[in-house]
């Protein structure tokens, strides 16, 4: 995979003096896991590791975060996983909810509109508008107060060798000194133009899909209402992407056009001209970069080979037009992060790590395919095809009343570690993503993760508890499941009843005409269960799947 652009650290990058190392080749300390990369997804992955306890060590090659915008926005689902890391409280300096996605034609005629909520599926925004380098930074310092986390900045990997029962890793700083790095488990988070994958010989797919943009990130000297908050402008003379990155800030960008040089484009006066037909002049903004980029529609055939794994950009390179880069590289780490856990702690058989790649990539082609295909919308430069386009476009909406639609929870699982009953296939509601709604117990209500907990669960319309034996009893304590007895009202008289104060739970388990439900910890449905015995049977099911 070659520099997908914005996501990726060009030659703008700040470059920094680096210290001299303490010695010519010094030896690291051991590690449960080494991630190489400490952009969002390295950052995330660390986290979630060394909250659980593990000794986690990173290695980036750059001496200093990167202070420039990348990805713009980020869901719901990605917020409610921010959120489990304890930087909620920093939303409103990241970032701010976004109202709609429009894409308009030449005449400003909406073609395709999303509506998002303020409070989705996930409990948090649908999506969320946002500088990435102020979330790196709170994400930077919630790691500071991680002493099992250790990041060496200004080391690049430059050697990789998987013994079998661990792994090796040489990095080098500007200077040449060297260190070796030994862990257990190591994961590539080390960005489009990976390391990790390009050492171990994974092959890519490439659809084929990529344009060149010029891209423009501008602060704006006045507080200017946007609305709706990002727009695609399917324009044939020049499409034309503008959204919102953050309180105060604004990104537009400009599709190169058929025999418009790459020279052309990428000068500062190309961009004030494009930008003066959104009224944005030197009077009344800062660019604050310009630079043309090609983004790409690709994934890396293998996530794992060994004790080597790949996420985020490493893994998956995707066009902009969902919005969907950054979060599924946190969702390849949420999936990672519970079941890296569960073998270090030797609860799980490190087979269960072939689920990772299983589960995930079937994601990400769907998010890369539905990328290409708003990609196919907007990246038009012939008059008679945008016509038609539009002509086809407008003829829906007329027949959805235009009102457009909301995003629901997010994508199920077709396939990995779900309970199937009796057969080989998943039984629904297995798979689905449990939403989020607040729930009260013992007199505090706040949303169902920061009450009870994010997994895995194990809740129903009858005490969890009173259903089991002691077998099973014994093993969900080992992993620190909660056992949720859900209640409507005022029932939490129940000793340790919660209560579903926004009717998410309830109905959702007679929607699945189920008395219990088992939820994994990135939120996906594992199984359902009508009858004690069924309970009996599901958890089995999960102990040997974890198992075997």
């Amino acid at each position: 995979m070659r520099p997908a652009g914005p996501d990726t650290p060009q030659a703008d990058t700040p470059k920094t003096d680096t210290p001299e190392p303490d010695t010519p080749q010094a030896d690291a300390p051991e590690a449960d896991v080494l991630i190489v990369g400490y952009g969002p997804i390295g950052q995330v992955l660390s986290i979630l590791l060394a909250t659980r306890g593990w000794r986690v060590l990173v290695v980036e090659r750059w001496e200093n975060p990167y202070t420039l915008p990348r990805a713009t926005s980020f869901d719901g689902e990605t917020a409610r996983t921010l959120a489990s890391l304890g930087v909620a409280g920093s939303y409103p300096e990241i970032g701010l909810p976004a109202d709609a996605y429009d894409w308009r034609n030449a005449e400003g005629r909406s073609l395709l509109r999303v509506e998002l909520a303020e409070r989705g599926a996930h409990g948090w925004p649908e999506t969320t508008t946002m500088h990435q380098p102020a979330l790196e930074a709170v994400l930077c310092a919630r790691a500071e107060r991680l002493p099992n986390l250790r990041v060496l900045r200004g080391y690049g990997a430059t050697g990789l060798v998987d013994h079998g029962a661990g792994v090796e890793l040489t990095a080098t700083d500007a200077a040449g000194g060297r260190l070796r790095c030994a862990a257990s488990w190591v994961v590539g988070c080390d960005g489009a133009n990976s390391f990790v994958r390009d050492h171990i010989g994974v092959r890519t797919t490439d659809l084929g899909f990529s344009f060149d943009w010029l891209l423009c990130d501008v602060v704006l000297h006045e507080p200017r209402v946007f609305s709706p908050l990002n727009v695609q402008h399917c324009d044939p003379d020049r499409p034309t992407t503008a959204v919102g990155s953050g309180p105060g800030r604004r990104r537009w960008e400009f599709m190169r056009l058929p025999g418009e040089s790459v020279a052309e484009l990428n000068r500062a006066e190309t961009a004030w001209r494009l930008l003066g037909r959104f009224d944005v002049t030197p009077e009344n903004a800062t660019l604050q970069r310009h630079t043309v980029y090609s983004f790409q529609a690709a994934w890396a055939d293998e996530w794992r080979r060994g004790r080597v794994l790949l996420a985020g950009d490493a893994a998956h390179l995707m066009p902009p037009f969902t919005g969907q880069g950054m979060c599924a590289g946190i969702r390849d780490v949420l999936n990672l992060s519970w079941k890296l856990d569960l073998v270090l702690r030797g609860a799980a058989d490190e087979r269960l790590l072939d689920s990772y790649p299983r589960e995930r990539v079937d994601h990400v082609r769907e998010a890369i395919d539905t990328a290409v295909r708003l990609g196919r919308v907007l990246c038009v430069t012939d008059a008679a095809t945008a016509a038609s386009r539009d002509a086809s476009l407008l003829a829906g909406v007329r027949a959805d009343t235009g009102r457009g639609r909301q995003q629901g929870a997010g994508p199920p699982l077709r396939t990995g570690l779900l309970y199937t009953g009796i057969g080989t296939a998943p039984v629904p509601p297995a798979g689905e993503v449990m939403p989020q709604g607040r729930v009260r117990r013992e007199g505090v209500t706040g949303l169902f993760d920061e009450v009870v907990g994010t997994g895995p669960v194990l809740l129903g319309s009858a005490d969890p508890a009173a259903a089991l034996e002691e077998s099973q009893l014994t093993f969900l304590a080992g992993l620190g499941t909660p056992l949720v007895y859900m209640v409507a009202g005022d029932a939490e008289a129940a000793a340790g009843a919660v209560v579903d104060v926004d009717e998410v739970y309830l109905p959702l388990l007679r929607a699945a005409r189920a008395r219990f439900l088992l939820v994994r910890p990135d939120h996906h449905i594992y199984g359902a269960a009508r009858t004690s015995r069924e309970l009996i049977a599901l958890v089995d099911q999960f102990r040997s799947g974890l198992l075997e």
